[in-house]
């Protein structure tokens, strides 16, 4: 498997800024792997709640993730400020999925970037459920520009 190309800040639809924390850090003096999962989900899932498209409380379609990855570029630490940007590259009848970018604050390239799959189900059955139409008018706006 090949490592893709980063794709510029202008390839991003949403934006979520970030600062790194102490906690960040690993080992080796950068921020670990699994912190950008992290901003993964808060990138899109605060998009969502923002958009009114997501009721973390009481809603009955719930996103599931089937499916992540994330292909690194250059190191970030802490203390440093990012910015993740957010688009949609498919949206299916039940399925999104999502691309981000992860960049330094002053940097036209991302450090990371990758991608997630949400599967969206009824939350009390966890069966398959259509998109409902409030998420698919919020996802409008991600997928344009897409290169």
């Amino acid at each position: 498997m090949s490592k893709p190309e980063p794709a510029p800040r202008s390839a991003y639809r949403a934006w979520r800024s970030v600062t790194t924390r102490w906690a960040d850090n690993d080992a080796y003096g950068h921020v670990n792997n699994v912190v950008y999962y992290a901003w993964f989900d808060t990138a899109v899932n605060a998009y969502l709640i923002e958009q009114g498209a997501l009721d973390i409380h009481g809603g009955e379609v719930i996103g599931l993730v089937v499916e992540t990855q994330c292909n690194y570029f250059s190191p970030l630490a802490f203390p440093q400020s990012v910015d993740v940007g957010l688009r949609v590259a498919h949206c299916g009848r039940s399925s999104v999925r999502y691309e981000l970018g992860v960049f330094a604050a002053d940097q036209a390239l991302p450090a990371a970037q990758g991608h997630f799959v949400h599967v969206y189900v009824d939350a009390e059955h966890r069966n398959p459920a259509p998109l409902p139409l409030s998420l698919v008018q919020a996802l409008g706006p991600l997928q344009s520009g897409l290169p």
